[in-house]
């Protein structure tokens, strides 16, 4: 579990101003990467496959460089509904929203992958409770 602790320190950066919309931002993050409705993770990979972008993700989830994500292709694979209600959620613009999803969803998601695949739910779960327990501080 010291990988999950390593990537919670390394996720600390501020990616906006307030440490309240980053720790909004993570926990809007676990929870699309846990939704059961979604699929978790692996239903996030068949979204982004499906809309062109798998190539994007799996870069991700694998060893080698992470290829970048813009925010457009964020709204694209999310939807602009569930951008706004992060958005809504954190009290800041679709257009911010989207940014810091760019920048922190490759980031957790290669964090939580080290071995270079998708992890099984329970370990995601595990590792994402750790994160937001560093984050959160409880």
């Amino acid at each position: 579990m010291e990988f999950f602790e390593e990537a919670a320190d390394e996720l600390l950066k501020n990616v906006f101003s307030g440490q309240d919309t980053q720790s909004g931002m993570l926990e809007s993050i676990m929870g699309i990467l846990n939704s059961s409705e979604s699929g978790g993770a692996e239903g996030l990979l068949n979204i982004f496959n499906e809309k062109g972008l798998g190539e994007v993700m799996s870069s991700w989830i694998g060893k080698g460089e992470n290829l970048p994500i813009s925010p457009e292709q964020i709204q694209q694979v999310l939807g602009r509904d569930q951008v706004q209600r992060i958005a809504e959620k954190l009290g800041v613009s679709p257009e911010e929203a989207s940014s810091g999803l760019a920048e922190m969803l490759p980031q957790i998601v290669d964090k939580l992958t080290p071995e270079g695949c998708l992890p099984i739910q329970d370990l995601l779960h595990q590792g994402l409770g750790l994160i937001a327990d560093k984050l959160f501080g409880k």
